[in-house]
């Protein structure tokens, strides 16, 4: 039987291009999504036969729902090789706004949480298996925090720092933990963006490259390269020169302001 992948945030974006991306390879896909509709109409427009895929409806936010997916992915198609926690929002806040503390808590609840609750079904059967990878899509944005972008870049650093942990915890175990933090991608979402984004992707080109990431096991992986030369560069600037070239720039709009939340 060929390879199974478990993909969250498949109904749009990176997590459709990665979908896509491993059945060009031949493996089966579990694909999950809140909006179910939208994965199901992708899949047939791209020919994917029904019996090389099943989508299960979860959202990543609240822990019983994305654990119950992966307990039926187990029981339905079997153990995955491959788990990607790809599923993430991104809504700018104003911390000087009481109500933007609950869009912190939102972004931490689905992007955090929700990375672990996706992960957590899994480990014990990979390990007694001894393979397996997971793999969590943090961001260059998690590297150095941006005006107006606070919730989303603290909850991406808290993915690299989270995924490098359990790499620790399961090195022993034959599974791989592998953290693959995209820089600018060309999605629906991205075109909404009204600041400039250097080395900007096409989501196939991406999807290409992170699967060869993780066929490799790579433990960290910054695509497009170019974008992790400049946020190691970014992170050794000192700060009063950093905070100057960021004078100016736009800020992500808060929810309540025209902002949307973007699942990323």
């Amino acid at each position: 039987m060929s390879k199974l992948v478990f993909i969250t945030g498949a109904s749009s974006g990176i997590g459709q291009a990665l979908a896509l991306r491993f059945h060009q390879a031949g493996w089966r896909l579990a694909l999950v999504a809140r909006r179910t509709s939208e994965v199901k109409s992708w899949a047939t427009a791209s020919a994917i036969s029904t019996s090389s895929y099943q989508i299960y409806s979860a959202d990543v936010s609240v822990v019983g729902s994305i654990v119950a997916a992966g307990q039926a992915c187990i029981q339905q198609q079997g153990l995955p090789d491959v788990v990607i926690a790809n599923a993430g929002i991104s809504i700018g806040m104003d911390t000087r706004m009481h109500e933007d503390l609950g869009v912190m808590a939102q972004t931490f609840a689905t992007n955090n949480i929700g990375l672990a609750a996706t992960f957590h079904p899994f480990i014990e059967a990979m390990s007694r298996r001894g393979s397996g990878a997971l793999v969590g899509v943090g961001s260059v944005a998690g590297i150095r925090g941006l005006p107006g972008h606070g919730a989303y870049c603290a909850s991406k650093a808290a993915v690299i720092a989270y995924c490098e942990s359990l790499r620790g915890e399961l090195k022993a175990s034959g599974v791989k933990v592998v953290t693959i933090c995209p820089g600018y991608i060309d999605t629906p979402l991205t075109q909404k963006n009204s600041y400039s984004m250097p080395f900007l992707m096409k989501s196939d080109v991406f999807a290409d490259k992170a699967f060869k990431a993780i066929a490799q096991g790579a433990s960290y992986r910054v695509i497009p390269w170019q974008m992790g030369v400049v946020a190691k560069l970014l992170r050794v600037l000192p700060n009063a020169v950093f905070d100057k070239a960021l004078t100016g720039r736009a800020r992500k709009p808060r929810q309540n302001s025209g902002g949307e939340i973007q699942d990323v």
